[in-house]
């Protein structure tokens, strides 16, 4: 297969092939085959917008799906090559950030294999978020490009005028095709470029002139909105999307027969988080310039468009002043402001008026009230959305919520990246887990068999092994044989990468008073704070300035280690995740959506340290109290200290058994690694604010996370908890989560 694609495009033999001609081969022929698939027709069609689809390299995984692996490994073999040797050619696409992103992309591939009429619709970033290199300690921001000419990107041609005032751009439609597993059908990944988005408008990292819309909208991710040009051009860049969006809608569904007055019977709009939000006045205010009366296209858009909450953090369900909408989408306002006065007709309260008394548009009121369902992302999310955060809206619209608890694409995440461990799999329960991951519960009939507990650790050590070889290739040197205790996600406070931080100080300073652990610990770190967040960067320059410490101390160093992986993404996540052995999902109780990481971790063998927050209750549910490693403050606490503002950093800073580990940031060791200014700052933070309680946690953190060192030495009883998490992790699988939606919401 490969050699006629080489001949055809290289005039050149398998062996006389390089890396990149080879890769380009393999993509030519992932393409004309996902080509021959067909996209799933139907009465009823998804739509599934969002900012962000983080799909990761995509060769492995299409060849996997299209039932092609086997062959061309064997293919590239012969010459002494591989398709991981292939990956290392293929650019990661830079199409988003972290755990809202990723689940985009496994729900595009559950869609496809489930064979449901549905495509994903976004933007087509240049530059992505960034690419993170870490200097003296700190992140800096690099453009991080992947668009060469031989790539998944197929142009259609289709290209959509936008309106801003004045001033008009235009859109055009590119497409990624996404194959489901089994080789019968597929998705397709829609993006929209910016016809004239110019390069040159980049200086020095990823600072750019953010006033110049007409060239800029599709350079990078979330771009910086600290100031009021990146505010505009975040609206800007919303806008743009959801009219190419509704453009495509309107269109597709003429060329499909069915008339402007059928959308709810055909369409269905999947807003994922509140980005994509304007979708609903831009509908309702295309299919009125139509001629239909405003009160039934209102009533119509709003049986077509669902909308999936993934947060209870305020700042981040999106609020944009109506002034800044007037600017940018005049013709927009005359219809959000319709939108909000009817919804005030229907419902007078102020908790739930889209226009606020300081006149900010709310997008996720705007997204109830004109949305006919409205779900959160794991059980204990939705039920904090309905008695607490969005409660006033479950009182009014109790039958639109619902709960979905997220998934992950099981096959990427274990065939894909973790091979031994799925061949581990099959021969002891069969292959039909690839198609149904709830057949991996038959997994649990040998927790207590020796030769399967020794083989699994056998697999968690090559995989820790491999991880060690990618290290090494990055210029970090791991001892195989220590434990691997991993947090990987976004750098924010709420995600507490700071109390872990605090912990390996304890552990550092336990060392240094002549308590040695039984076995050496390895951290590993990987996470991205965004360019603008002051706080999360600080948190990056302390535990690096700790990494630091820790590597020139002859003493210490043979017993912890911090790896902070630079430019942590999904390549590098499909390393880390076979050779986790402690996944950190250590979030303040009640502040997590859902997770997706704890998911991935958990079914290749990592064992939860984790708060009873997001999914990790139904992992804890699943798996039971002995298999998952339980510590901190319950999520109703939680909620009743910021209510009654209760919490006090400096009454638990001044407890003798914390006071020196957050005076630590500013011992000489630290000073002579790092920023005065810095250190400063997240001493400041946590001594006198900790928003996220880490100081309140601490100290139950510290306890069970040293039960679950000595716990580690038991190895086949550490095996058998390993065995009972993958076998209960086949319930988070994102074909589960798609079912459900479609079963419950889209009625496809």
């Amino acid at each position: 297969m490969l050699a006629e694609q080489l001949e055809q495009q290289f005039h050149v033999t398998m062996e006389q092939a390089s890396a990149g001609q080879l890769y380009a081969a393999a993509l030519a022929l992932c393409r004309q085959r996902q080509q021959t698939l067909p996209t799933v027709e139907g009465e009823r069609k998804l739509y599934y917008i969002s900012a962000e689809f983080l799909v990761g390299k995509l060769l492995s995984c299409n060849l996997m799906n299209l039932g092609l692996w086997d062959q061309v490994e064997e293919e590239l073999r012969r010459v002494g090559s591989s398709i991981a040797a292939l990956e290392d050619a293929e650019p990661e696409p830079s199409l988003g950030n972290g755990g809202l992103g990723r689940l985009a992309a496994c729900f595009m591939d559950s869609i496809a294999t489930l064979g449901l009429p549905g495509d994903g619709v976004g933007l087509c970033y240049h530059y992505g978020l960034f690419r993170q290199v870490f200097d003296h300690n700190c992140q800096t921001e690099q453009p991080d490009g992947w668009i060469e000419p031989q790539s998944w990107l197929r142009d259609t041609g289709r290209e959509y005028p936008v309106q801003f005032g004045a001033r008009q751009v235009t859109g055009r439609l590119y497409e990624i095709d996404l194959p489901g597993y089994g080789n019968t059908s597929r998705s397709r990944l829609r993006l929209f470029d910016l016809v004239g988005v110019d390069p040159g408008l980049i200086r020095e990292g990823i600072t750019f002139d953010k006033t110049d819309v007409a060239h800029n909208l599709t350079l990078f991710l979330y771009p910086d909105d600290s100031d009021r040009a990146g505010r505009l051009l975040r609206v800007y860049q919303q806008y743009f999307m959801v009219s190419c969006a509704a453009q495509l809608i309107l269109e597709e569904l003429a060329e499909r027969g069915f008339s402007r007055e059928e959308l709810d019977r055909h369409v269905v709009i999947q807003i994922n988080d509140t980005h994509p939000s304007m979708i609903i006045p831009e509908l309702v205010r295309r299919l009125t310039e139509e001629g239909m009366p405003f009160e039934q296209a209102a009533d119509l858009v709003s049986r077509s468009c669902a909308y999936t909450n993934h947060t209870i953090l305020a700042e981040a369900l999106e609020r944009w002043p109506a002034a800044d909408l007037e600017e940018v989408v005049p013709q927009l306002m005359p219809v959000i402001r319709a939108l909000d006065a009817l919804a005030k007709r229907r419902h007078p309260e102020p908790e739930v008026a889209i226009i606020d008394e300081n006149q900010q548009v709310q997008m996720a009121r705007m997204d109830i009230h004109y949305g006919f369902s409205v779900n959160g992302v794991a059980a204990l999310h939705t039920e904090i959305l309905k008695n607490s955060e969005l409660a006033p809206f479950y009182r009014i619209y109790p039958e639109k919520f619902t709960s979905k608890t997220n998934g992950i694409t099981f096959r990427r995440w274990l065939m894909g990246c973790n091979p031994q461990l799925a061949d581990f799999i099959t021969r002891r329960i069969g292959p039909d887990w690839k198609r149904d991951a709830a057949a991996l519960t038959r997994l649990a009939q040998w927790k207590t068999d020796c030769e399967s507990l020794t083989e699994l650790l056998r697999i968690k050590a090559a995989g820790k092994q491999a991880l060690v070889r990618a290290l090494a290739a990055a210029g970090e040197t791991v001892d195989p044989d220590s434990i691997f205790d991993v947090q990987i996600k976004r750098l924010h406070e709420y995600k507490r990468q700071q109390m872990n931080l605090l912990y390996i100080i304890w552990k550092y300073r336990q060392i240094k008073a002549g308590k040695i652990p039984r076995r050496p610990v390895t951290f590993l770190f990987g996470a991205k704070a965004a360019p603008a967040y002051r706080i999360a960067k600080d948190i990056i320059h302390a535990i690096l300035c700790m990494a630091a410490v820790i590597r020139q101390d002859p003493e210490a160093s043979k017993w912890i280690r911090i790896v902070f992986v630079e430019n942590y993404n999904v390549s590098w996540a499909e390393r880390i995740v076979p050779a986790a052995e402690i996944s950190e999902q250590i979030s303040l109780a009640s502040k997590e959506a859902s997770g997706t990481g704890n998911m991935k971790l958990m079914l290749n063998g990592a064992l939860t340290l984790g708060t009873l927050d997001g999914a990790n209750l139904e992992i804890a549910d699943l798996v039971g109290e002995e298999n998952f490693y339980r510590f901190g403050r319950p999520s109703e606490e939680v909620i009743r200290l910021y209510a009654d503002g209760g919490y006090r950093a400096q009454d638990l800073y001044q407890k003798p058994e914390i006071e020196p580990l957050v005076d630590f940031l500013l011992a000489k060791p630290m000073l002579r690694q790092g920023d005065a200014e810095q250190l400063g700052r997240l001493y400041q933070d946590l001594t006198h604010k900790d928003w996220f309680m880490a100081l309140l946690d601490l100290e139950d953190y510290i306890r069970v996370k040293e039960q679950m060192l000595d716990d580690y030495e038991d190895r086949n009883g550490w095996a058998s908890k390993m065995l009972i998490n993958i076998a209960q992790a086949g319930y988070f699988s994102s074909d589960r989560t798609i079912a459900e939606y479609n079963r419950d919401i889209w009625r496809l």
